[in-house]
């Protein structure tokens, strides 16, 4: 004979199947996550690796007075554009239409200042508003350089060594991997990915409860022959199993757009595998759990339908503050993290990425959400005993 709560859940997940609404907002949030995530990367890399396709391309006024200059970014992969003469207006009106990301405007008494070892002007206009920050970054290290270069022939053309000018040499060693570069941006955007398991299975948790309720069938279900407890955890198990398979399916195709993506052309990479992912999946279920047992409860002490969908909706929210208020404080990680239920996997998933983790977050991760999982659940059991409650008083 299978256990009575076996016999509700498997009644119950039936009902929510057969439930359209149910099954396209499971397949949407599955989906919307991590295709967004994969946008945004690709744009990234798209913006990134734009200039090495394509090169830069720049306006430069008056570029005949400086044909060295103009050598030199040809050689850096920047294409010089001819510009007649502008004014200021005309130059920050070819900006904004975001033609160009730079317009270089060679003074009219560039050559003679230059022969004159006199400084010659060269404006650089950009619109600091604009998201080519890295091409024109680009331009000027080469008119950096070009300067470096004129003032080092000019001290040897004097009998005076360049190295003069550099009496301290700064040597920079990067010991950031890819893996830890891309450890913060990828598990900030990827924090998201866990948010379904507060929403895959909210319409099931309220229609279980609060709906059976003002549909009077909770009293024909409660006059079984089945205890409350019973009752509740099939119920809680029914939201659960779609939070579940919500997010396991949300973290897998996560995890094939992202190693898919060419994240090396930005610096970063996605080193975890199936293995990891597997294990990640596990110690997120007791979360997907976590989120039904609550939902169940706070829809169990809802007055009506209308308001368990209100309350439930507000409450999806509060679990995503602890992760917010870390990122804008920049805390490092620390253990306490791994005691907070979504912020534990959030933070469990951005170690990953970074390398190996020890098995105590894993341990501490599984937990915490495992026993707050098992106290809303006995709080709904508790409350179901009550009549109030059946009959919504």
């Amino acid at each position: 004979m299978k256990p009575k709560f076996l016999i509700v859940f498997l009644k119950e997940l039936r009902e929510a199947l057969r439930d359209k609404r149910t099954l396209g907002l499971l397949a949407l949030f599955t989906l919307m996550y991590p295709v967004m995530i994969g946008y945004i990367l690709n744009q990234s890399i798209n913006r990134a690796t734009k200039p090495e396709r394509e090169g830069v391309e720049i306006a430069v006024i008056g570029a005949s007075q400086a044909p060295t200059l103009m050598s030199q970014l040809k050689q850096r992969n920047i294409n010089v554009k001819n510009q007649a003469p502008l004014d200021e207006e005309g130059i920050t009106k070819l900006l904004q239409a975001r033609t160009y990301p730079v317009v270089l405007r060679v003074s009219d008494k560039f050559t003679e200042n230059y022969a004159a070892m006199r400084p010659a002007r060269i404006e650089l206009w950009y619109d600091s508003a604009d998201e080519n920050g890295k091409r024109r970054r680009e331009v000027e290290e080469v008119l950096e350089a070009y300067s470096a270069n004129v003032a080092g022939a000019r001290l040897l053309a004097h009998g005076v060594s360049p190295a003069t000018l550099a009496p301290i040499q700064v040597q920079r060693f990067d010991t950031g991997t890819n893996a830890s570069r891309s450890a913060g941006l990828i598990g900030s955007l990827l924090g998201i990915l866990f948010l379904p398991v507060f929403i895959c299975g909210l319409s099931t948790a309220v229609d279980t409860t609060a709906g059976e309720r003002e549909r009077r069938s909770m009293e024909v279900l409660m006059a079984q022959p089945a205890r409350a407890w019973e009752l509740v955890v099939g119920k809680w198990l029914t939201a659960g199993c779609l939070a579940v398979a919500g997010t396991t399916l949300e973290l897998v195709l996560a995890h094939l757009i992202l190693s898919w993506l060419p994240l090396e052309e930005i610096g970063m990479s996605w080193s975890l595998g199936w293995a990891d992912l597997a294990l990640l999946i596990v110690v997120t279920i007791p979360l997907c759990l976590f989120a039904s047992g609550m939902q169940v409860a706070l829809a169990m002490n809802a007055k009506s339908f209308k308001e368990a969908q209100s309350v439930l909706s507000f409450v999806t929210l509060v679990p995503l503050i602890p992760g917010v208020v870390v990122s804008m404080m920049e805390l490092k990680t620390a253990t306490w993290m791994y005691m907070v239920p979504m912020l534990s996997n959030q933070t469990l998933l951005r170690e990953m990425t970074k390398g190996d983790v020890g098995i105590l977050p894993f341990v501490m991760t599984f937990s915490c959400s495992a026993l707050v999982a098992l106290l809303a659940v006995g709080f709904a059991s508790w409350r179901m005993k009550s009549e109030r409650y059946v009959l919504a008083v």
